[in-house]
């Protein structure tokens, strides 16, 4: 019989997030070794370094690749970091499931806070949204283009190319780098919309795919991430766009938070909604506030 195959980017990262796919398809279904295939898949996003990805075709240079295997029968569900997955999806493919949530916080490297990189330092990240972040924290800093897998940033850290980075907690934990880093609270610095969120796509028509991929979904991590990507729907942001949203669930009630910025940090606007988990109007209704109360310069960056 042929092995069920999960499809995935071929980062060390990557990899972790399969294996842990792998592992919880071979608890809910009681499957042996070998009744898995990791098929590695190398994206447009990882051969191209020296450039920042919204400038270069954005988040579908992360999952073209994975979405071409799917639809042409190469692999049997791909499995991606949420965070990675542009808001619109071919109507195709399914996101059918989604793993828990791990930390969405962002850890500084480098430097315990914001507060203590030097005077006039320089800091790495490709992320628009963490740029201006540091940017309305720390004007003085300097944000230059860091790409490239956890490993790859860590070195440039350590040659002394920036002073700070800033990495995604849920990878460096799945990495088992767990000692790395400073946590920064979510107060201080919101994430990104699907942060520490992992995603299993199917095609569509694949009745059996979707039912055994659908035996691992986390409810609670799903409702949660499809809000926020529902929020930037509504926004219609892109990857120029500097945006975060963090939705929580607290029994029946879903909280979502967001935060558009001004590419230089110099202003932001945030709110927050709260309604019943059930109520799918949440999103665009928080949109539809953030936008009212936007400046020129950040509605320049979203078409909501």
């Amino acid at each position: 019989m042929q092995p069920f195959r999960l499809g995935t980017r071929g980062s060390p990262l990557a990899l972790a997030q399969a294996s842990m796919v792998r592992a919880a398809l071979y608890a809910a279904h009681g499957w042996s070794d070998g009744a898995v295939e990791i098929v590695p898949i190398r994206t447009t996003g990882d051969r191209v370094q020296d450039r920042a990805l919204a400038d270069i075709g954005g988040k579908a240079l992360w999952t073209k690749e994975l979405d071409r295997a799917l639809l042409e029968g190469e692999i049997d569900c791909a499995v991606h970091s949420m965070k990675d997955v542009e808001t619109l999806r071919p109507a195709a493919i399914a996101i059918v499931a989604m793993l828990p949530r791990a930390d969405v916080r962002d850890r500084l490297i480098g430097a315990e806070t914001l507060a203590d990189i030097r005077a006039n330092g320089v800091v790495g990240s490709s992320s628009p949204r963490r740029a201006a972040q540091v940017r309305r924290a720390r004007p003085d800093l300097e944000i230059v283009l860091f790409r490239g897998n956890v490993d790859t940033r860590l070195a440039k850290l350590a040659a002394g190319e920036v002073d700070a980075t800033l990495l995604a907690a849920a990878g460096l934990e799945r990495l088992g780098r767990h000692d790395i880093g400073s946590a920064i609270p979510i107060e201080t610095m919101l994430p990104a919309p699907a942060q520490g969120a992992v995603g299993i796509e199917t095609r569509a028509d694949d009745a059996r795919a979707m039912a055994l991929i659908g035996a691992i979904d986390h409810l609670e991590t799903r409702t949660c991430v499809l809000a926020e990507r529902a929020l930037l729907a509504a926004l219609q942001a892109d990857c120029h766009s500097p945006v975060a949203a963090w939705a929580s669930l607290s029994n029946e009630t879903l909280t979502l938070r967001a935060e558009l910025l001004a590419e230089d940090g110099s202003d932001h606007v945030a709110s927050v909604i709260t309604g019943p988990v059930g109520d799918t109007t949440l999103p665009a209704r928080l949109a539809h506030d953030l936008l009212e109360r936007a400046n020129p310069a950040i509605l320049a960056l979203f078409a909501g």
